[in-house]
């Protein structure tokens, strides 16, 4: 078992921490919210006052922050995380951030001799919860292994997408691609109702066809057809559109670095961008279906 630090604790971060005490290993928490850490010390954390302090007892260190700017300012200078490690230390930065920061991150703690993978997950709060998450990893193979045995006690499905850096590029292909489907299976649902179809007949004739995919079986958009989506929740909880957003924003950004064409991302972007500004930035991405309904 291992001696983990977990630094940020949102909604998805706590349900992560959590998992780990579950799983038998000694966690020590560290976020801005006291309420936040109090939830996981509940369940059998340990509380720090400060990032540094959780640090120092610790063989691996896990990061959920909210952008690149929040990850190389805590790892990286003369006391940062890197600088201030024991040997050995594992690095798991679980934000999903720009790849060239998860590079240089990763560049400054092997320098140091300590390894250090971007990890950045998929599934959303409730695999958070429920401890399914996905992770995509970068790093070297020998980091891969050694986080792989803690990432373990989070998610069921963990993978090595390559060096530093490759994880972040699998995650936002990932939800470009989310981003894609889940407006594509909005707009056919709702043009399915307005023909006086029932959606949730509509979603089982399509799950047995060629328009399958990960929006329609597991999240479906359309209020009413899953008792478990957001969609009849009032489109809450769940992975929130300015999240998304900002998702798509990397993705775009990378575009124009490695000049890559993606006009379905760009659409889907623009899309959610203008559903942002009326108001549902933080409501779940799936209420997109609501662009389709009319006024």
């Amino acid at each position: 078992m291992a001696n983990v630090a977990f630094i940020g604790l949102g909604n998805m971060g706590g349900p992560m921490a959590a998992n780990l005490v579950k799983a038998g290993h000694s966690v020590t928490v560290f976020d801005l919210v006291e309420a936040a850490m109090d939830a996981v010390v509940a369940q059998g954390a340990k509380k720090s006052s400060s990032a540094l302090e959780a640090l120092a007892s610790a063989d691996t260190v896990i990061t959920m922050l909210p952008a690149g700017k929040h990850v190389a300012g805590l790892y990286l200078g003369d006391e940062g995380l890197i600088a201030k490690a024991n040997p050995g230390t594992v690095f798991l930065d679980c934000s999903t951030i720009d790849a060239d920061t998860a590079r240089k991150v990763g560049a400054a703690a092997a320098e140091r001799g300590l390894e250090m993978l971007d990890s950045p997950v998929s599934g959303g709060v409730k695999a958070a919860q429920a401890g399914t998450l996905a992770f995509m990893c970068g790093g070297t193979a020998a980091g891969f292994e050694k986080g792989k045995l803690v990432l373990e006690g989070m998610g069921k499905n963990i993978f090595h997408a390559g060096d530093h850096g490759a994880g972040q590029i699998a995650k936002i292909c990932n939800n470009m691609l989310l981003a894609i489907h889940m407006v594509g299976t909005a707009e056919a649902l709702q043009l399915g109702a307005n023909n006086g179809l029932d959606p949730k007949v509509l979603s089982e004739i399509m799950l047995k066809s060629s328009g399958r995919n990960w929006s329609l079986e597991v999240y479906n958009p359309y209020p009413g057809v899953m008792e478990t989506a957001p969609a009849s929740n009032d489109y809450k909880p769940g992975f929130m559109v300015q999240l998304m957003l900002k998702d798509l924003g990397l993705a775009m950004e990378n575009s124009l670095s490695t000049q890559s064409s993606v006009p379905m991302g760009a659409l889907a972007r623009s899309l959610y961008a203008s559903f942002s500004a009326k108001g549902n930035a933080t409501r779940d991405f799936s209420a997109i279906l609501e662009m389709f309904q009319g006024e």
